[in-house]
């Protein structure tokens, strides 16, 4: 009997520990120093560890053998199993348990017993192949059996129940449909039949180019029920379903034009109904579509002919139409403040359509197309264009504004003032937000463009440089009224000086008759008062053209196109400046200084 491992390792302590306290008596004896002592124990424990890896390797070695050879007899195992398809033979090889040695005695038997039942199975498949093979070659009429019973005999790869349970159900559809052929046969040549009348083509013609038999076969002879032929019937049967569409698909187009173009030309019902068939056809599905002849050439012929005379009664009726849509397309554009296509133009579409060298129906369609791209492009630009029309309105509110402060009467006593100077309160409020209403509108237009790779137009200008024009040109206009005011402090020194010297002011009376006849241009040079000279009002001004049309300006029109900085700097802006302060002005750059006699 083997002692266990623990009782084996009592004796070896006990082995060991005597043999060291009589190695350490011997040593007391011979009277071996520590040094050495130390030494010839180190080198004791050197040996033992040498010998004992020594048996590790060995028993290492012998397991990884042992593991090897139960992995792969596993791995066939369960290959086997895959192939076979059996789970219950699946399950029994994962309880599998104990030792290295007794899992490889418990595996073996298992295998070879697998290793029977699928060369069993293998035997199965190829016998039910064999029928197969041979069955498909008496119906299509040659054999193929040594071919592929070749490339069977290699297919190991699913042997399940499963798998044999499908070539059996193959077999036996096989041999169903080895009786039922012929009946699939005739059933082709019916369909076929109904086709050829529905489409007006020869019957007997068409099926004997699948096969002669199928036209010319003596009594009693059978039919060729050859894949052949069967797949020759198919495949006329789809291409009469293909040209059966295709005609039906073509009279759907010449009955929706028929309709159209006799609603356009009102066309009398007597007329319509010669084309009764054609309009049936437009509202049935294509398997309704079975009367005898009903998509023959010559239906499709007249119905050709019918709407090419009719096209040609419409050009008049066509150009009414396209002026009206054009119309509709440019009071869109309009209220949009965009320029609609000028390649659909009123007198380029009569002109086309005069000299042929365009369908008016396309050209309509050109226009309806055009549209609804307007439509869209409304809704798209609708938040910038609100911002735009907050900004005029901003715009217009400076120009009354501007006039409201040109004018000596606005704080009498008159009726109706009060109202005019809160107005001018609310206006004063709104110009001061211009800036940043403009800043907003610039940042919404590149947000836009960004995202639509396109420049945003408003009446043919690009909407970003009215802005940034507009704000060089109300930077200049602050620039002229800083000059003013530095103006207006040098004429007050030179009055100063005047009166210190002379003594005397001058004359209130040339002051008054200068600034009732005269205003103060920005490069020194006088106009008239009335003017406005706002840049609101530069914009706005003589705009009122414009107001119909969406209370809108255009750019080009009012200063802000492109041409505008080539025009004279804008005039000073009198807003917030008293009479007073206007006609001193004037006389510093208008009047002379006053002799002494004039004191």
């Amino acid at each position: 009997m083997v002692p266990s491992v623990g009782k084996q390792s009592v004796h070896m302590d006990t082995t060991c520990g005597s043999l060291l306290r009589e190695l350490q008596h011997i040593w007391d004896e011979i009277g071996e120093n520590e040094v050495d002592r130390d030494k010839m124990l180190l080198e004791l424990e050197k040996e033992c560890l040498e010998v004992y890896c020594r048996k590790v390797d060995q028993a290492s070695h012998a397991r990884a053998k042992l593991h090897q050879s139960l992995a792969d007899k596993e791995a066939e195992l369960a290959s086997i199993i895959a192939s076979l398809g059996d789970r219950n033979l699946h399950s029994q090889s994962e309880k599998r348990s104990g030792s290295l040695k007794e899992q490889l005695a418990s595996i073996t038997p298992q295998l070879e017993e697998l290793r029977l039942r699928k060369e069993e199975r293998i035997k199965q498949f190829n016998e039910v192949k064999a029928q197969i093979e041979k069955l498909c070659g008496e119906i299509s009429g040659y054999s193929q059996r040594n071919d592929v019973l070749s490339s069977t005999n290699g297919e190991e790869e699913d042997l399940s129940l499963r798998k044999l349970d499908e070539y059996h159900a193959h077999l036996q559809a096989l041999q169903k449909e080895k009786s039922d052929r012929l009946q699939k046969v005739l059933e082709y040549v019916n369909e076929v039949h109904g086709l050829c009348a529905v489409l007006g083509m020869d019957f007997w013609k068409t099926v004997s180019q699948v096969h002669p038999s199928l036209h010319d076969s003596a009594p009693g002879q059978p039919k060729n029920i050859s894949n052949e032929t069967l797949e020759g019937l198919s495949r006329t049967i789809q291409s009469l379903n293909d040209e059966k569409k295709l005609r039906i698909q073509k009279l759907h187009d010449l009955g929706k034009s028929l309709i159209e173009l006799w609603n356009l030309m009102d066309t009398p019902i007597e007329e319509r109904e010669l084309f009764e068939n054609v309009v049936f056809i437009l509202k049935a599905s294509d398997s309704e579509v079975t009367g005898s002849g009903a998509l023959a050439f010559d239906i499709i012929e007249q119905a050709e002919i019918e709407v090419e005379r009719l096209d040609q009664l419409k050009a008049s009726k066509m150009k009414e139409l396209v002026l009206k849509k054009r119309m509709e397309l440019e009071e869109i554009c309009r209220r949009a403040h965009l320029e609609p296509d000028a390649s659909t133009s009123p007198e380029k579409s009569n002109a086309l359509i005069d000299a042929g060298m365009v369908d008016p129906a396309e050209l309509l369609a050109n226009i309806e197309a055009q549209i609804v791209k307007a439509k869209e492009d409304v809704l798209s630009r609708k938040e910038i264009m609100d911002k735009i029309d907050k900004w005029l309105a901003a715009c217009e509110e400076e120009s009354w504004l501007e006039d409201y402060n040109r004018d000596e009467n606005r704080y009498s006593a008159s009726r109706g003032a009060h109202i005019n100077l809160k107005r001018a309160e609310r206006a004063r409020v709104t110009v001061t937000k211009i800036p940043a209403i403009v800043e907003n509108l610039k940042a919404k237009t590149h947000v836009w463009e960004e995202e639509r790779g396109t420049p945003f137009l408003y009446d043919g200008v690009r909407l970003l440089a009215m802005l940034e024009e507009y704000t060089l040109l109300r930077q200049e206009r602050e620039e002229e009224k800083k000059r003013f005011r530095d103006l207006k402090r040098l004429q007050e020194q030179f009055l100063t000086e005047q009166e210190a010297i002379f003594g005397s002011k001058p004359s209130p009376i040339k002051i008054n008759s200068f600034k009732r006849g005269q205003g103060l241009r920005a490069n020194g040079s006088t106009t008239p008062t009335n003017r406005r000279i706002s840049l609101g009002g530069s914009m706005l001004s003589g705009s009122s053209d414009h107001t119909a049309r969406g209370n809108g300006f255009t750019p080009r029109q009012n200063g802000i196109g492109k041409d505008a900085r080539r025009r004279p700097t804008a005039p000073l802006n009198y807003v917030a400046l008293g009479k007073e302060d206007t006609a001193s002005l004037a006389s510093v750059a208008g009047s002379e200084p006053p002799s002494p006699r004039a004191g």
